[in-house]
């Protein structure tokens, strides 16, 4: 009695199964090529692009949720390295899907009775458009456009050829074929196939991922030109350099848990449009000015270190920030007045803004008259003494007092002068066209394991920071529960640009309390209670915390 064969399994099925097992490996591959060439690191280069291709709308509900995501998550507090790591995942899955789907594609076809070539055919289709996007994001590679458009299409081509020549080894002999040809005592298990497969997708993906990973951290010292920093107790008094802060003598101390007065640059928040930085070599970098100038000019960074400079203390925020988020820091800035620029090219009459692009492909106006009104606009090139890390814009970047970050371009190797301003990155997407700094208070800590006695009374320590952009802040309040407002203690800021920290000694009593506060700028001006969005002006609203307490010894 003959046996019948055993059941195959759909051979889309199948397909999808070789495609999840193989395309870590290839990505593994593109990631060691990547940090070792230069060469194109398709799954993030594809949504890379998507960013910059999709309708604005879209992109920013896709930011609003991935924040909401997080925020949901608890991840708050490190919302933005933590959005980037999410970003980069989403890019790493979805191209995942999408090779093992073309995978799957391709066993479908030559079930169908495509000849072995379709897979070279296939990996050609999948490379072509991969190809034509790769300009638009060219900038995060090294390597020569030719070679890059070569290379991917080598790989996929290969790939998917590969991938046809397994569904050959995996596909059921006909028994009379087999009979006549001997075929089937070679025919191999497809189970031992797929285990063998897999066992090595696995290990190519490992050692290539660990190379990458092994190469990437051991060129980050040369790309970051910078020294490492000690990393400052948040109670210390000094800035990332050891030396003492301006406020040094002031004799308030942070209520314990209050975020670092100074971050340490390591720290400083990053957010931007890609999902890793733009490496800029020094060595080969110019500044081009251009447009409506008597003076063109295309310096080097020697010449623009050479330059005037001017520092202060300076606190950053995000527009993308919510109510208590952590996408805001500060530290030293140095750079060239943007009016020691302007002084040099020599700007036409007719001029109205500057047109700043960066390497990143992102780009933004600056009006010529907030430059004229204000002298503290500059052209960075330093955090903390030392070059701009590569995360936060190395070389170059610009500070607007009193805007958010969105206005503010890094990696900027070019300028265009222009008489006519139009609509930077994010305002074409749906943002704030003057992205103006709304006022923030935010509690950091309620200290329960720094409460203390006087005179028989058992203080909490609550403190956190409060922020108006450069207007200062006049007043902090923190409200118990319903009760009234009380005013907060104030740490001189590190400068008139700068967060201030606050903080309450609270006469503790037991039982789930809420704490709230508020600020009020300089002027007077209260912060908005009314809760509003991030987008498009900037979050508003107050910042509070609820907490259960119970006495000691209960």
């Amino acid at each position: 009695m003959n046996e019948s064969p055993s059941p195959q399994p759909p051979a889309f099925a199948q397909g999808a199964l070789l495609g999840a097992l193989t395309m870590p490996a290839l990505m593994a591959l593109l990631a060691l090529t990547h940090t070792l060439l230069g060469l194109p690191f398709l799954p993030l280069d594809v949504l890379d692009w998507l960013a910059r291709a999709l309708p604005g709308p879209l992109v920013t509900f896709g930011v609003d949720s991935l924040v909401a995501a997080l925020l949901a998550l608890g991840l708050g507090a490190t919302i933005d390295s933590a959005a980037k790591l999410a970003e980069q995942i989403m890019a790493l899955s979805l191209f995942w899907i999408a090779g093992l789907l073309l995978v799957s594609l391709l066993f479908a076809l030559r079930q169908r009775g495509q000849k072995a070539g379709v897979g070279a055919l296939l990996g050609l289709a999948a490379a072509v458009p991969l190809i034509l996007i790769l300009p638009s994001v060219q900038f995060l590679t090294q390597a020569d456009p030719l070679l890059s458009a070569a290379w991917v299409l080598l790989v996929l081509v290969s790939y998917f050829s590969l991938m046809s020549r397994a569904y050959d080894a995996l596909r059921p002999v006909p028994a009379p074929e087999a009979a006549q040809s001997g075929a089937a005592l070679k025919t191999l298990d497809r189970r031992s196939f797929l285990i063998g497969l897999g066992g090595a997708s696995a290990v190519l993906t490992v050692v290539g991922a660990g190379l990458s990973a092994l190469l990437a951290r051991r060129d980050e010292p040369e790309l970051v030109l910078t020294t490492p920093r000690p990393r400052p107790d948040p109670l210390t008094i000094v800035d990332g350099q050891g030396n003492p802060l301006p406020n040094a003598a002031d004799p308030l101390v942070p209520a314990p848990g209050t975020r670092p007065e100074y971050t340490p640059v390591a720290d400083h928040y990053r957010i931007d449009i890609n999902t890793r930085p733009v490496e800029i070599r020094a060595q080969d970098y110019r500044l081009q000015i251009v447009g409506k100038v008597e003076n063109p000019v295309e310096w080097t960074l020697d010449e623009i270190y050479a330059m005037p400079t001017a520092d202060a203390f300076i606190t950053m925020a995000c527009i993308s920030n919510p109510i208590g988020g952590s996408l805001i820091s500060t530290t030293k800035w140095t750079g060239v007045p943007m009016r020691e620029v302007l002084a040099r090219v020599k700007p036409a009459a007719d001029a109205v803004a500057l047109h700043i692009f960066g390497e990143d492909g992102f780009d933004e106006y600056l009006p010529l008259a907030w430059i004229e009104a204000d002298e503290r606009i500059m052209l960075c090139h330093s955090f903390d003494g030392a070059p701009l890390p590569v995360k936060n814009g190395f070389p170059l970047r610009v500070h607007i007092p009193d805007r958010y970050g969105m206005k503010q371009p890094k990696w900027i190797t070019r300028i265009e002068v222009v008489s006519r301003a139009g609509e930077g990155y994010w305002v074409r997407r749906g943002w704030s066209a003057d992205a103006f700094v709304r006022a923030t208070s935010v509690i950091d800590t309620v200290a329960v394991d720094s409460a203390y006695e006087r005179d028989g009374i058992l203080y909490v320590p609550i403190g956190g920071i409060a922020w108006a952009g450069a207007r200062g802040v006049g007043k902090v309040e923190v409200q118990v529960d319903d009760s009234g407002w009380q005013e907060a203690a104030l740490r001189a800021p590190l400068s008139e640009r700068t967060w201030v920290i606050w903080r309450y000694d609270w006469p503790f009593s037991e039982g789930r309390h809420r704490f709230t506060v508020r600020a009020t700028e300089a002027d007077g001006t209260p912060q908005i209670r009314e809760e509003a969005p991030v987008r498009p002006d900037g979050a508003t609203g107050y910042h509070s915390q609820a907490v259960t307490l119970r006495a000691p010894g209960t």
